[in-house]
């Protein structure tokens, strides 16, 4: 069969050094990982539908019965961790623009989840500029000048750089500007990996690391597989041996949760780990079980927190699961973003985050997520102070774990009910997320916490599903579409007053106000907020 055609690039004015990223070669790569995965990936999509029809029709979930023969074997385990990824009790996260990178990589983590998914919108100019950041990393020509206060920054030695891990698009998204002959977009996943893949792969494994992955949105262990599909025919075709790849599976699906054994399993050639990705894990659980009635409810975001009996459930699963197979932990993200006017503020926020780390030390997690370059010393402490020397704590068994289905299922053994302030925080959140993300930022400091495309996620169904489930607030009023519309309405006034009436006109608010109230309150219930976003985004 002759090679496919290379995808034309399509809708994009010219971007300065494209040439460089988008080099026929590379082209070429990605149009047969587009020829050969594509159709698989749209049939694993039209299973996501179907399991999420089946889910309206039982209300419940449980463990695979086909795949239990995988859960009882004790024999198999994941491949060892290469030693660029052997250590790494903290993590920190962000888009890949050229300050982010640099500031990320000089951050004293030990890795940088370099995020083309939920903290970056992707504008072409971001798709191909946060490939282009890493390739300038990697050959360290990434220096940066702040153009609005005249800081310079620049990257550390080597030896003392963050080990890089590519989040690429979840396997949902397509991108509009790359198309095959038929003028079919390429998905998302596959550009990213491609485009990574191909320019770094091995000048990575010259400097003695290796092209990593973080996996998102992955809803069971068939699109694991695909993916590993993906990695061996990507090692093959470009001489690589197989095994290098390594990926860390995000549990961020309630879906995820029940098959977590079997998505390492399908990986474990190339597995590194599993995340516990709280934010869209909330999404995931109201996104499925949204029509499950009071059971299913989910009180305000910022009062489910990881003590909560359902989520403790779900984490303590994760930490036994990657350790009886060899594989690390990663715990989730602290989303604090330091005040430079508050003291107080930082203070009280400091020690949430401190409790927070020392949990997930605690419990067997052998690194964990900061937003935040401050976050990076408190966070390391936490783990400091269980690892010592020691790069992760595997050996932590945590055979005293036993979760089962209604732990994970567990929502109503919350005391926390839905309130009103609950509500006008979504629609702030929503709005303000939104606006930013119409105008290319994919991660948004909003209330001194950094938000992304997942927290967005979680306001919008939240507002869904207190409509849906006819809820009834603190101060006695019954969510509905008619309050939901009067509260935005109210924080739309309010931005116009805050922002005054031409920085209102000049941003994207009327926009955002619409798209959050449509995917808000539409009776057809949208898998993801960013796909009729992606619509409405420029560039």
């Amino acid at each position: 069969m002759s090679a496919p055609a290379p995808p034309a690039v399509v809708d994009a004015e010219p971007l300065p050094r494209q040439e460089e990223v988008l080099t026929e070669a590379a082209l070429a790569f990605v149009a047969e990982l587009h020829r050969r995965f594509t159709p698989r990936r749209d049939e694993l999509l039209a299973r996501r539908a179907e399991r999420r029809a089946e889910i309206a029709r039982t209300c419940t979930l449980d463990f695979l019965p086909e795949t239990a023969d995988v859960r009882a074997d004790d024999s198999w385990r994941v491949a060892p961790a290469p030693e660029a990824l052997n250590d790494r009790r903290v993590e920190i996260t962000g888009p890949t623009d050229r300050k982010m990178t640099v500031n990320a990589l000089n951050s004293g983590a030990r890795v940088w989840l370099a995020d083309f998914e939920d903290a970056s919108a992707p504008t072409w100019e971001n798709v191909v500029g946060g490939q282009l950041s890493l390739i300038d990393a990697y050959t360290r020509r990434i220096d940066f000048t702040d153009p609005v206060s005249g800081k310079s920054y620049a990257l550390r030695p080597d030896a003392e750089l963050a080990t890089v891990v590519v989040r690429p698009r979840g396997w949902h998204l397509d991108e509009r500007h790359l198309t095959d002959a038929d003028g079919t977009p390429v998905p998302g996943a596959l550009v990213d990996f491609g485009l990574y893949f191909f320019h770094n792969a091995q000048r990575l494994i010259d400097a003695g690391k290796g092209p990593y992955f973080y996996l998102p949105k992955t809803e069971s262990h068939l699109e694991a597989r695909l993916w590993n599909e993906v990695f061996v025919f990507a090692q093959d075709h470009l001489g690589i041996a197989r095994g290098t790849v390594r990926a860390t599976v995000l549990i961020e699906t309630i879906t995820a949760a029940f098959e977590m054994e079997e998505i390492l399993y399908e990986l474990r050639e190339h597995a590194s780990g599993l995340n516990a990705g709280r934010w869209d894990y909330l999404f995931s659980i109201v996104k499925n079980f949204r029509d499950g009635g009071a059971r299913f409810v989910l009180p305000d975001r910022h009062a489910v927190t990881m003590t909560a009996p359902f989520m403790r459930a779900y984490t303590e699963l994760l930490v036994r699961t990657c350790h009886r197979r060899g594989a690390h932990a990663i715990g989730g993200m602290a989303a604090f973003i330091p005040s430079r006017r508050d003291a107080e503020v930082n203070k009280v926020a400091f020690e949430k985050v401190r409790a927070d780390k020392d949990r997930e030390a605690g419990d067997g997690f052998d690194g964990s997520w900061v937003a935040h370059p401050d976050l990076v010393p408190l966070a390391m402490e936490s783990f400091d102070r269980v690892l010592g020397d020691r790069p992760h704590q595997k050996d932590r068994l945590r055979e005293d774990v036993d979760v089962r289905a209604e732990d994970l299922l567990a929502i109503d053994s919350l005391d926390a009910k839905p309130t009103y302030a609950g509500l006008v925080n979504a629609v702030q959140v929503g709005i303000r997320y939104i606006e930013a993300w119409l105008r290319g930022m994919g991660a948004v400091a909003i209330f001194n916490l950094m938000e992304d495309a997942a927290t967005a996620e979680i306001s919008r169904s939240q507002i869904w599903q207190w409509i849906n489930a006819e809820v009834v607030l603190d101060n006695g009023e019954q969510v509905t579409a008619g309050l939901a519309r009067e509260v935005a309405a109210g924080e739309l006034a309010n931005l116009r007053a805050e922002l005054g009436e031409e920085a209102f006109a000049a941003g994207n608010w009327q926009q955002a106000h619409d798209l959050l109230l449509k995917v808000a309150l539409d009776e057809d219930y949208a898998d993801f907020l960013t796909l009729p976003a992606y619509e409405q985004l420029r560039g």
